[in-house]
């Protein structure tokens, strides 16, 4: 089940956090395999070369891999059968996604699962994966711009990516994520090289070490702003560790890289000082641990509070079109650095009760499937279909919140509700699709 502050039981290699430790504690047998180091798994494929980060149920590790002479995110899954379970289910999710067609414009835009096996360690056998390595996630991109907007035309590009993912995912592979928000999207450059200005062609290893997952210290020395002696200063600091971080790859032995940076340059800094890279910018749906199939029957909570869809806050029967509801609330999230929806509780009424408010504030309108067939519809809804616990509403459309609230021009804020709205339909069945919603206008 998913909490309200976005933390899930299942996390996959890519929500990993890098702010702290895992508990210590959690070394134990059904916990965590411990690792140092210079470890090799699978046969010693891989070798480990540097911490990446940790979640709930895994740690993930930069290693090498030998045999494709390549740099990978190692995931590592605690022991407990639980776990193992739930890690198996995500694995079988991948690789319907990974061969269903390789063909597909929207394969490209699903983070890959690369290898699995099996490890034997001293806390039990563990479920391992081996993913690509990518760049930051759009959280990171959000922060760059002080939480205030990510310009329209980088917005519309990861707009259009994530909707091709998207399809390919609920189309083709039968898949419903459950869980779209920024940190599950990740960003990638292309041949980074390019960008880097460094004097040998170097290999696809070196290239994709640069581009790997660990960019939090240029991320934090920088902040929104693209003014000259800025760019000069973080052309200055990608050069001088361009030098100093390049990794030199041996075949036997990556040689160690410093624990503070994978890569020598962001893709935040190289867009910054490059903005013709935008148009190379690519940009993946990652993190499958609490996606399921198309063809069950489901009713239980998912997704992060603040892209809940209707249907799933009282209990109905949801479907891939929860995923639209969410990719909407982040599309808003993005343009304008905040919310569309945050609830908060009150004395008298819950998260639901204003979560639900809200909805209905903005979209002002209140379905039958709202009010009477959800398990929970009961809770929030009268037999007149109003809301039980909040009475007082004040009823104001997208446009004009887009108009009023973050001062788009009035065609602007025209064109963007009418491309959002579709699919921020309350009654599920209304929901736009993906694939339609590609040829709008506004993308």
């Amino acid at each position: 089940t998913q909490e309200d502050d976005g933390s899930s039981e299942h996390s996959a290699v890519y929500s990993i956090h890098t702010e702290d430790e895992e508990d210590e504690h959690e070394y134990q047998p059904g916990g965590y395999h411990p690792v140092s180091f210079g470890d090799q798994f699978h046969q010693d494929r891989y070798k480990v070369v540097r911490k990446l980060g940790w979640g709930h149920f895994s740690t993930v590790w930069l290693a090498h891999d030998k045999e494709k002479n390549m740099y990978v995110a190692l995931k590592i899954v605690k022991s407990a059968p639980r776990f193992t379970q739930s890690a198996l289910e995500e694995i079988k999710l991948l690789e319907k996604v990974k061969e269903t067609n390789k063909e597909a414009v929207g394969w490209n835009h699903i983070a890959q699962l690369l290898d699995h096996f099996w490890h034997q360690g001293p806390n039990g056998k563990h479920v391992c994966m081996t993913f690509e390595v990518l760049g930051e996630s759009l959280l990171s991109l959000m922060k760059r711009f002080n939480h205030r907007g990510i310009p329209s035309a980088m917005v519309k590009r990861i707009t259009r990516q994530l909707l091709l993912g998207l399809d390919y995912l609920h189309r083709e592979c039968g898949i419903i994520h459950t869980d779209i928000k920024p940190e599950n999207v990740l960003l990638w450059i292309p041949n980074v090289q390019s960008y880097l200005g460094h004097p040998s062609q170097p290999s696809d290893n070196q290239q994709q070490v640069q581009q790997s997952a660990s960019s939090a210290s240029l991320l934090n020395q920088t902040s929104p702003g693209s003014t000259k002696s800025r760019k000069r200063r973080v052309k200055r600091r990608i050069k001088k560790q361009q030098a100093r971080a390049t990794v030199s790859l041996h075949e036997e032995c990556p040689l160690p890289l410093e624990p503070s940076l994978v890569l020598p340059s962001s893709v935040l800094d190289i867009l910054l000082v490059h903005p013709e890279a935008l148009d190379r910018v690519v940009v993946k749906l990652a993190d499958l641990g609490n996606a399921c199939w198309t063809s069950g029957d489901y009713g239980h909570v998912i997704q992060t509070r603040q892209y809940r869809s209707p249907e799933v806050i009282v209990g109905a029967r949801w479907s891939e079109r929860a995923d639209m509801w969410s990719l909407a609330c982040m599309i808003f999230e993005l343009l304008t650095g905040e919310f569309l929806f945050d609830p908060r509780g009150g004395s008298k009424f819950s998260k639901d009760d204003d979560h639900l408010a809200q909805i209905i504030e903005l979209m002002q309108v209140v379905p039958r499937s709202l009010t009477t067939l959800g398990e929970y519809s009961r809770e929030f809804f009268g037999k007149n279909g109003q809301l039980r616990n909040i009475k007082k509403l004040r009823y104001r459309r997208l446009r004009d919140v887009l108009h009023d609230s973050f001062l788009l021009p009035p065609s602007e804020a025209d064109l963007l509700s009418h491309f959002l709205s579709p699919m921020l339909q309350v009654e599920m069945e209304k929901r736009r699709a993906a694939k339609a919603m590609l040829d709008h206008q506004w993308l």
